[in-house]
């Protein structure tokens, strides 16, 4: 069962709660089911890769981890601030999002 999001892929996002609040990127993945983002710079977790074939190579890597989507804002393009998303519906039929601050369509 999947599920609408206020977020997409490529969307620029802040954190508004948690132990990474304040910090902005852009969301890299969603998960509609879970209802978890994975966002760029955010909730870094540190994970022990063990080399698996002959001649790859093993380590510490630094990865991303999911986070709730109900933690992290849009950001406007335009205005800079943290908005929430409306939809509207164009005399085509279409639906475009816009900032519910400034009034400018994504």
């Amino acid at each position: 069962m999947s599920t609408k999001m206020h977020v997409r892929t490529g969307d620029q996002v802040i954190v508004r709660s948690g132990k990474d609040k304040g910090k902005k990127g852009k969301v890299l993945s969603v998960n509609k089911d879970k209802r978890t983002v994975i966002v760029e710079g955010v909730s870094v977790a540190t994970k022990h890769v063990k080399p698996r074939r002959m001649g790859e190579v093993g380590g510490i890597v630094k990865q991303e981890t999911p986070i709730y989507a109900c933690k992290v804002m849009h950001v406007c393009d335009k205005c800079g601030a943290a908005t929430r998303i409306g939809r509207r519906v164009l005399e085509d039929g279409s639906h475009v999002r816009y900032c519910k601050k400034c009034g400018e369509t994504f």
